[in-house]
């Protein structure tokens, strides 16, 4: 359950960025419940999150509700990718879960980055295959994996997660009721 643009794997390509926002990006502080990003509004921002913590939510088409779908986590980047780079209608709400502190840079601004160069137009395509197969791995461990093993590599890339959220939005993001994650829980703490 690895998160968007998680900067193992992608090495000197985010690095590139990361300094790209340190360079050019605005420090910005949200506080709990701001947002970075409003679902249906023109995406914005992209932002390598310095301390702090993002969740992503999206509203259900049947049910109106809004759905907890993924996290970005300090010394990663929060952004509705790529529809900000060309200001299309973000399809998620992006929420501070706590005070954080951001390098936020837009995309007309990167835009023009991944313009300079064959490097970093390069850049452009490698986190895009990221974006990719982090998605392919969500929607494999959405179907792959039981409601258990899901909570248990939430709780394993994100102990703290937790103490910032209610067990609903907890239960939202691994795609089960709020009832079956009170059992997990049960079961986890008596051992069953």
């Amino acid at each position: 359950m690895e998160q968007k643009f998680n900067t193992a794997g992608l090495g000197t390509e985010l690095a590139m960025l990361r300094t790209f926002c340190e360079q050019e990006g605005e420090a910005v502080t949200y506080g709990k419940g701001e947002l970075l990003e409003r679902e249906d509004e023109p995406a914005q921002w992209i932002a390598y999150v310095e301390s702090g913590a993002f969740k992503y939510m999206t509203k259900g088409m049947s049910d109106n509700r809004m759905h907890l779908t993924w996290f970005s986590f300090e010394g990663e980047f929060v952004a509705d990718y790529p529809r900000f780079l060309y200001g299309r209608l973000a399809q998620s709400t992006i929420e501070a879960m706590m005070p954080s502190r951001v390098l936020r840079v837009s995309g007309q601004q990167l835009e023009q980055f991944f313009d300079q160069s064959k490097e970093t137009m390069r850049m452009r395509a490698l986190i895009g295959e990221h974006i990719l197969c982090q998605f392919h791995e969500r929607y494999l461990d959405l179907h792959c994996t039981t409601p258990r093993e899901r909570y248990d590599m939430l709780m394993q890339r994100c102990p703290g997660i937790v103490n910032e959220l209610p067990l609903n939005a907890i239960a939202s993001f691994l795609n089960i009721t709020p009832k079956t994650i009170s059992m997990l829980r049960r079961d986890i703490t008596f051992g069953r």
